[in-house]
């Protein structure tokens, strides 16, 4: 019997995000923001390859190997990431800031951040604290140009390292939601790695680019590997665990990426076609 994923505050976050963001743009205006189931996201902060759909493994095998991981990799990797809430253009946006490759968020001062200290003091409607998060890439190739300066958050350093478009957000958002997140770089999982995507009714493939333990805790990169058992995903799709045997870019540098998460705030990349 599949364990029941845990429900999140979902929709008080959201309708937090949706009235700040509402009444910040009215404040900018003259007079006046596999396994298959139902779905149960949050927002999110993904890759490229072909893929075969036909066929999904909704369960995979316990003995699924792990990456054998390069010194440089990042996989593995801890970060945190700060999300501005503001209205950009018009448009409900968050500015998403990351520790990497500042730091590594460190645990013992993670947890001494104030969401809204950080708003007050960056005169946003909402700030909201996204972490700890652990890479599943290889590597990154980011935007060309000169990085924006780190900016301090309690005493952390971070980057402002894409803007995530908000538009769609309503009360009771589900998991397995997608937004679009201009960030303008190349994810890269190498020849060997192992991999684990969500597969949609349509075809459509998302790779999970970091695993979170802001719901559990206790989750591990090895756990990964049956956690198709515990989620709930939409009538059709499918969880499925592969090792590469080619390496797999999901390019957004001429367009945005389109990222989701699941129940547990793990968060996915939709895959971009070849060539």
């Amino acid at each position: 019997m599949r364990a029941t994923a845990p429900r999140r505050p979902r929709s008080l976050l959201t309708c937090a995000i949706t009235l700040a963001l509402a009444a910040a743009a009215c404040a900018d205006e003259p007079g006046g923001t596999a396994t298959t189931a139902t779905p149960a996201t949050d927002t999110a902060t993904t890759d490229t390859a072909t893929t075969d759909t036909a066929t999904t493994e909704a369960t995979p095998p316990m003995d699924v190997p792990t990456t054998t991981v390069a010194p440089d990799s990042l996989r593995g990797k801890r970060y945190c990431e700060v999300l501005l809430l503001r209205p950009i253009d018009g448009v409900p946006s968050a500015e998403v800031y990351n520790t990497f490759p500042l730091n590594d968020c460190p645990a013992d001062q993670w947890p001494t951040l104030d969401a809204a200290a950080i708003a007050a003091e960056q005169m946003v409607p909402l700030a909201v604290l996204n972490g700890p998060r652990y890479w599943l890439m290889d590597h990154i190739e980011p935007a060309t140009g000169t990085a924006p300066p780190p900016v301090s958050f309690g005493g952390m350093e971070m980057i402002l390292r894409a803007t995530v478009d908000l538009g769609s957000v309503g009360a009771g958002e589900p998991p397995y939601t997608e937004h679009h997140v201009n960030r303008k770089t190349v994810f890269g999982f190498a020849a060997g790695s192992t991999v684990f995507e969500l597969v949609a009714a349509d075809g459509a493939t998302y790779v999970m680019q970091s695993w979170s333990q802001q719901v559990d805790a206790t989750l591990e990169e090895v756990g990964l590997a049956a956690l198709g058992e515990r989620l709930a995903v939409p009538a059709g799709w499918a969880y499925r665990v592969r090792t590469l045997t080619e390496p797999l870019d999901v390019v957004t540098t001429e367009q945005d990426a389109v990222v989701l998460q699941d129940e547990f705030k793990n968060t996915y990349s939709k895959e971009t076609s070849a060539g």
